[in-house]
């Protein structure tokens, strides 16, 4: 199953100059949870504000650029279309983990969505998700974290 798994503010911000604009270790302990053994998919920009491979996880990154290295634990794709074949081949789920672009990019082939709500307003942020990212899921679950972070499980809605 591919899911997407986004944090997002009350204004749909999720980056502020190429990072969180927040910081909640509820949110960020949720995230390691929910994503360890699995493969984890994002955008150069991402892999750039993170650093490093996220430990216990295949991380991939899509880039058309040559300037990321593979490793252990670090595979690069050019494209949606490689990393959906890569998928193919990798048991469970795999995570889109952003930017904005990828999940764009992504927005056709994820089945689930896990959005954690932020109570904030992050007014000088300058990447935002869609506000219609959801229009076709449906909720299926939630759950309330600490620092008043509520999480939200939808599923792409049958038709």
């Amino acid at each position: 199953m591919i899911i997407g798994i986004v944090a997002i503010a009350k204004n749909f911000a999720i980056g502020k100059d190429g990072k969180l604009p927040w910081h909640h270790s509820a949110d960020l302990k949720f995230f390691k949870r929910t994503t360890v053994g699995n493969p984890v998919v994002m955008g150069a920009t991402t892999w750039r504000s993170i650093g490093k491979p996220l430990p216990g996880r295949l991380n991939v990154v899509i880039t058309r650029g040559s300037d990321i290295a593979e490793g252990e634990n670090v595979t690069v794709r050019s494209s949606v279309d490689q990393v959906a074949e890569l998928a193919k081949n990798i048991p469970g789920d795999i995570f889109i983990i952003g930017g904005a672009q990828i999940f764009a990019s992504f927005a056709p082939l994820i089945d689930k969505w896990i959005v954690t709500h932020v109570p904030d307003d992050v007014p000088d942020a300058d990447t935002f998700m869609p506000k219609d990212f959801l229009d076709d899921f449906e909720e299926r679950d939630s759950l309330q974290l600490a620092d008043h972070l509520r999480v939200r499980i939808l599923h792409r809605a049958r038709k």
